[in-house]
């Protein structure tokens, strides 16, 4: 008798009915590549395996010194900058995030510049240009899903200023970077020139599931921050993907299990988050998306240029 594969009967029990509507197309957006000491989000993980028993060590901070290791050769990490982009019938152009501001040297504060540098950016990784290398157009954008609103995340609302576009946001999000931005605490990286309160049409919810779309579903995920929120998208023919925005940075925080080194906030928030998110995962058999692992999101973009 043929062996049964029990996630494959999870997803056909619990998908059809929820899936995108027959013709959605999601792309894939390369915005740049910013690069960072590796610090910042990969906490250092050392580990050996003697029989049955498993000896790890984790120090808050990768590239630390130790006395074993005085002066460590600080490891870099090159982190593309992405963006969803949903063709989706019905109702136009989704974008789940929106990258750095264009002109980044002058948004940002010279001391973000020099520990975030953009190291990769050209004329095809301008928004407007990526989705019109879609054959897309972002005047035909009908609504913006912010997973955080940290500034390489939000900084393109920039080019949706004064238009009638909807912004969704989680509303603890909202309310913590209009906060942090009010009072200089969080310092850097939330910034107020995509922040502005008059000129763009904010639409914040409070759900912790939220089915925005048939077949789209935002669920709240604090940890990196209060109110982030990550993107399942499941297709008609590729199945379900999972866009993690922050909440993983790249592959290591998810696999191994391990939060943020520096832009760590509530950990106890954070590893919830992460049990939830696998369980999403095994229940829907998902391709995850992580913030800016380069690796993945290559890949990704290499094997199609679009997914349905």
């Amino acid at each position: 008798m043929a062996s049964i594969d029990s996630s494959s009967l999870l997803v056909s029990a619990a998908v059809p009915a929820f899936k995108c509507p027959a013709g959605t197309k999601m792309h894939i957006l390369n915005l740049g590549t910013l690069q960072a000491d590796e610090s910042w989000f990969v906490e250092e993980y050392e580990a050996r395996r003697v029989w049955l028993t498993t000896i790890s060590r984790i120090l808050r901070g990768a590239n630390t010194s130790k006395l074993s290791d005085l002066n460590p050769t600080n490891k870099r990490r090159d982190l593309v900058l992405l963006s969803a982009l949903i063709e989706y019938p019905g109702v136009g152009l989704i974008l789940y995030e929106t990258g750095c501001a264009e002109d980044l040297e002058v948004q940002w504060p010279a001391p973000i510049t020099d520990v975030f540098p953009r190291v990769e950016y050209s004329d095809n990784h301008r928004l407007p240009n990526a989705i019109k290398a879609t054959g897309n157009d972002i005047k035909d954008v009908k609504a913006v899903i912010i997973g955080h609103l940290h500034l390489d995340h939000a900084g393109g609302l920039e080019h949706f200023i004064d238009t009638d576009v909807p912004i969704y946001v989680h509303e603890e999000e909202f309310k913590h970077a209009c906060w942090a931005i009010a009072t200089g605490a969080d310092l850097g990286v939330y910034l107020g020139h995509y922040m502005l309160l008059e000129k763009l049409k904010w639409n914040t919810f409070n759900e912790s599931q939220l089915d925005l779309f048939q077949g789209i579903i935002l669920y709240h995920s604090p940890g990196h921050t209060p109110g982030l929120c990550i993107m399942q998208v499941n297709l008609a023919n590729d199945g379900p993907f999972i866009w993690t925005t922050d909440q993983f940075h790249v592959a290591e925080n998810y696999e191994l299990g391990h939060p943020h080194g520096g832009l760590a906030r509530d950990h106890t928030a954070w590893y919830r988050s992460l049990n939830m998110i696998r369980r999403l995962q095994r229940l829907y058999n998902a391709r995850l998306i992580f913030g800016h692992d380069k690796d993945v999101a290559t890949k990704l973009i290499e094997e199609k240029p679009y997914y349905e």
